[in-house]
């Protein structure tokens, strides 16, 4: 199997990678969440999406919206009255491969708790 990134892995090719810009975008906090909300709850205004999630504030909030939006995979769509927020067939995409990764780490969690503790020195449970 060839490598992903070829070795060594200098800066310039991690940076070029499209795994790697894709990667820090579902890696960032609150994108995949929102993303879930919008996927769910389907299109939303601001105020909607702000009152939905505890803990996120309005300036974090737009950040990620901006974000989503720049790389297609939330559209805005402005009225006269608001704004909303829907999201694309490319975002609709991307969730299933993201919420593997989820279920993954909810059926593996026991095994990691125990790694974790193992590494720490912590007694067997």
């Amino acid at each position: 199997m060839s490598p992903v990134l070829p070795l060594p892995v200098t800066t310039a090719s991690r940076e070029s990678c499209e795994a790697t810009d894709v990667l820090r975008l579902v890696g960032e906090k609150w994108t995949v969440l929102v993303l879930v909300i919008l996927r769910d709850g389907g299109p939303s205004g601001f105020n909607r999406l702000d009152r939905t999630v505890e803990g996120l504030s309005r300036r974090i909030l737009t950040r990620t919206l901006r974000g989503l939006e720049q790389d297609g995979l939330v559209s805005r769509q402005i009225t006269a009255s608001h704004v909303e927020y829907a999201i694309t067939d490319l975002g609709r995409s991307l969730l299933p491969l993201i919420l593997a990764v989820g279920e993954w780490a909810v059926a593996h969690a026991p095994s990691i708790a125990a790694a974790r503790a193992a590494y720490r020195g912590d007694p067997p449970a």
